[in-house]
């Protein structure tokens, strides 16, 4: 693929004062946020322990009776692999078990407006305190989520844990973006979703070790007891100090960041100020708003699919993750080997990006999850482990997916619309996670459905790829007309 040369740009001050893209300072900060991504793991999919099938049976007036009917009086569960979850605890089925999808529903509810609320605040008052607020929040209504004596209180604090989770996704990852130089934030913006995965995979255990949902809820929330300590260790953006005029404070920490990168620390006041001389006498581009992603024809398609991949990953990583829990076989495996692939799916997303570019990884790993599902709808023979096998693979593309679109999106916004771009994307994205849980409750109808569902959405983003354009190697749009051109060049069309 023939390449372009960069536009000259000015040097970023706060990376040219640390010395490094990742230097140690930066790298220390990251993994240490990376702790706060555990949580989202654990409060999104948490969901596929806390409302798991449970066999029921009328015992008032007989165990002939159906469970559903009028005639029926008292239920009893099968307590053999869960001692309570949800479903037993407030009677979540027949006409009433709608009502278990509706809850996770409001969790990610309350993630997508955790992100665009604490995103705001967070531009307002800085990132630190966003961050270290949302993770007490976190640790607190986690926490209380164990405690819920009813129903509709227990939807109302997993929709604020879901608030505080989306508020640390947005908040932490910005920091991070913030001390990173740009030839490593694509690394890092990928590795950012290792610790997600991994939160997803060791449910299991605590779903395995404590069999009563509020015991389980509440071990995986108090682990935020820890991210107390970011009150202390988590330094402020010094890029936010520096452009919101906070001098003083900005040195500070990028003194001690100095220090770790064992860079001088003498001139730090003196580039501040120079820097900030240059951005004030350079004449400022045209601002643009969402509204023109959709006023151009190219750059509003290229919007509205890379909208719908991300409704697409959503709708089917969610969607499936809770689906696996109704295949048969043992609940703690099936959920536990599919989550894990999630780790090696993220990772192989970077030298996929890398070698085969964005739009062919995107297409791929949307094909393999379609193709997965769909044989997993309409292969009726399959064995209970190739059943499983079908539905981990057709996770395994999301897992891949997932941080692709981070990428592919940042990439194909243009600079003036980007956050703009991105956070619509985001937004759509959290539609998918919404309804994805009414989805994979239509296994009741018939258990080839959602499948059948998430697989035909998979296969649609498949095609839709190549509806835009590859964006490895190329320069970032700068202006909205930029966004409009990008892409058309035939030969930068060609991989």
């Amino acid at each position: 693929m023939e390449k372009r040369d960069d536009k000259p740009t000015r040097p970023d001050p706060i990376i040219s004062i640390l010395g490094s893209d990742l230097g140690p300072w930066q790298l220390i900060v990251c993994l240490w946020i990376f702790l706060s991504k555990f949580p989202t793991g654990w409060v999104q999919v948490s969901m596929v322990f806390l409302q798991s099938p449970i066999k029921s049976s009328c015992i008032v007036p007989d165990n002939n009776t159906d469970v559903c009917a009028a005639e029926c009086k008292e239920v009893a569960y099968d307590r053999s692999v869960f001692q309570e979850n949800i479903i037993s605890e407030w009677n979540l089925t027949c006409d009433r078990a709608w009502l278990a999808s509706l809850a996770q529903s409001f969790v990610m509810i309350g993630i997508m407006l955790g992100n665009i609320v604490f995103g705001l605040f967070s531009d307002k008052w800085g990132r630190r305190p966003m961050f270290v607020s949302a993770c007490v929040m976190q640790l607190i209504f986690g926490c209380l989520v164990s405690a819920s004596p009813w129903f509709w209180l227990f939807v109302l604090l997993r929709f604020l844990d879901g608030f505080a989770t989306g508020a640390t996704m947005s908040t932490g990852f910005t920091i991070i973006m913030e001390i990173v130089g740009k030839s490593k934030r694509e690394i890092m913006a990928i590795l950012y979703q290792i610790p997600f995965n991994l939160g997803h995979a060791t449910l299991p255990l605590f779903a395995y070790f404590l069999r009563h949902w509020r015991w389980y809820h509440l071990a995986f929330s108090s682990f935020s007891v820890l991210y107390l300590l970011f009150y202390w260790t988590v330094p402020e953006s010094p890029r936010w100090l520096f452009t919101t005029g906070r001098t003083d404070r900005a040195v500070q920490i990028l003194e001690a960041g100095c220090k770790r990168n064992n860079m001088p620390t003498d001139n730090i006041r003196s580039e501040l100020e120079q820097a900030s001389q240059i951005i004030a006498a350079t004449p400022t581009s045209k601002k643009g708003n969402i509204i023109d992603l959709f006023r151009h024809p190219y750059l509003c398609q290229k919007t509205l699919v890379m909208a719908f991949n991300w409704l697409v990953v959503c709708l089917v990583y969610y969607g499936v993750s809770q689906h696996i829990s109704n295949l048969g076989g043992n609940i703690f495996t099936n959920v536990a080997v599919g989550a894990t692939l999630g780790v090696p799916g993220t990772l192989i997303c970077i030298p996929m990006t890398k070698y085969l570019g964005r739009r062919i990884t995107l297409f791929l790993s949307n094909l393999l999850s379609g193709v997965a599902l769909m044989i997993l709808a309409f292969a009726p023979s399959l064995s209970s482990t190739m059943t499983v096998a079908m539905a981990t693979i057709g996770l395994f593309g999301a897992s891949i997916t997932f941080p692709n679109v981070y990428l592919y999106g940042g990439e194909l916004f243009p600079t003036v619309v980007r956050n703009s771009g991105v956070g619509l994307c985001s937004f759509v994205g959290r539609v998918g996670s919404i309804i994805a849980p009414f989805i994979s409750g239509m296994s009741a109808q018939g258990l080839w459905i959602p499948p059948a569902v998430f697989g035909g959405f998979s296969l649609a983003a498949a095609v839709s790829v190549f509806l835009m354009p590859e964006t490895r190697g190329f320069p970032l749009p700068e202006t909205i007309e930029d966004g409009e051109t990008f892409g058309r060049n035939k030969k930068q069309a060609q991989l």
